[in-house]
């Protein structure tokens, strides 16, 4: 079985993601401070204990997405899938309201980072991942993909 194109794009952006923390894990930046405000706007240690759940995260999340896509990994990878997603899609709203504005300064790395990059790519991720979620809906009674057979099909 192979993998989708959806699955195949969330798990590379996830990855993508991971391998960048992993850089900044072994190439420390030479203004950690900088960094943070830049890509997180607020200051965070970009330390082991920081970055290495994180990096675990992102790769589980990253596995459990090819595992739903290609029929795999059962409830546990559906379950890390629809949470993916649903983080995702929460990400994706906290953008738009940042990119209104609210609650950060609009002269920022941050602003522009979030309006430009981080919130289309977690609308795009989280649409895709509900692709993934949708098309691992086993067919209903009826035989027809995500139904479960109500009414009328018996």
């Amino acid at each position: 079985m192979r993998i989708s194109l959806p699955a195949a794009f969330v798990a590379a952006g996830l990855l993508a993601d991971a391998f960048l923390h992993l850089y900044w894990l072994v190439r420390p930046a030479a203004d950690p401070r900088a960094l943070s405000l830049a890509v997180l706007d607020f200051e965070t240690p970009f330390t082991a204990r920081t970055l290495v759940p994180l990096i675990a995260v992102l790769t589980v999340a990253a596995l459990s997405v090819i595992a739903v896509s290609r029929g795999q990994g059962g409830r546990p990878a559906k379950v890390v899938t629809l949470a993916l997603g649903g983080g995702l899609l929460v990400r994706a709203e906290l953008g738009l309201a940042w990119a209104s504005g609210l609650g950060t300064d609009t002269g920022t790395p941050f602003y522009w980072l979030n309006l430009l990059l981080y919130t289309p790519l977690c609308v795009a991720l989280g649409f895709a991942t509900g692709v993934v979620l949708i098309r691992a809906t086993p067919p209903g009674r009826d035989g027809r993909p995500g139904r479960s057979g109500g009414a009328g099909n018996g």
